[in-house]
């Protein structure tokens, strides 16, 4: 559900189980952006020159790794929201596996913002530290997607089975965990010492900034799917998670 990497089943499938993994999806993405980091740094070993070849590789990782399903959440979401239909023809656009024009514009405008901001924090020395955290932001968009105030917009769907399993409470916690890992990696890789002072002050603004953006990019997206569809999705959950990595990524390219 959250990635194509191998994992063991678990002993049941219900809402209680789809709870915990919405809230487990920043461990989820810091699994897929190590390896991703882990590819942005090797590139940039092998050719230093090459940063935007390192910063294609990193988001073909991360997509790759998530099957793309996250990247056809939305194009769907676009394409129904585009259509200007009523809820039920919205819904059924989503359900429907052909790309059209507001799906296809979306996808190539996250992933050209994915590259180009990649490629600026690569070339300000913060590249694999920026896909890492970037990818557990977006990932931390779930559990607010799934709080208890959003219904699920059908009865049947991964909407419907993690549609308001997330007490607000957990999800606010996690975000604490998922703020204090990247403040922690941001003073490893960029310390106060006193000649950079400033310029990394606003590298930790950036970086809480970011993360904090992430989080509104989900009330944004949930308000609108509860506006337009009645709820949530798995299209649109996919869709909150891929438009808060781009946003992500932009805000640590404009303060690294």
């Amino acid at each position: 559900m959250l990635s194509l990497l191998p994992a063991g089943m678990p002993s049941r499938v219900d809402r209680v189980v789809g709870g915990r993994a919405m809230v487990l999806a920043p461990a989820v993405g810091v699994l897929l952006g190590g390896i991703a980091a882990g590819v942005v740094a090797v590139a940039q070993l092998v050719q230093p020159d090459a940063e935007l070849l390192a910063a294609v590789l990193g988001v073909l990782v991360v997509a790759g790794l998530s099957g793309a399903l996250h990247l056809d959440g939305l194009a769907d979401f676009a394409d129904a929201l585009g259509s200007r239909r009523d809820r039920e023809t919205m819904l059924r656009i989503m359900k429907q596996s052909d790309i059209g024009p507001f799906g296809v514009v979306a996808i190539v405008g996250v992933l050209l913002v994915d590259v180009a901001a990649l490629t600026a924090c690569i070339q300000a020395g913060f590249g694999w530290q920026s896909i890492l955290i970037a990818t557990v932001a977006s990932r931390l968009t779930l559990p607010w997607s799934c709080r208890t105030t959003i219904p699920a917009a059908r009865p049947d769907g991964l909407g419907a089975m993690v549609a308001a399993t997330v007490r607000p409470i957990t999800a606010a916690l996690t975000t604490v965990v998922v703020l204090a890992a990247a403040l922690l990696l941001v003073w490893l890789s960029a310390p106060l010492t006193p000649d950079r002072i400033v310029d990394n002050v606003l590298l930790f603004v950036g970086t809480a900034a970011a993360i904090l953006l992430a989080v509104a990019t989900s009330f944004i997206t949930t308000r609108r799917a509860r506006t337009a569809l009645g709820g949530t999705t798995g299209d649109v959950l996919g869709a909150t998670l891929e438009l808060a990595l781009p946003i992500t990524l932009l805000i640590l390219a404009l303060t690294a």
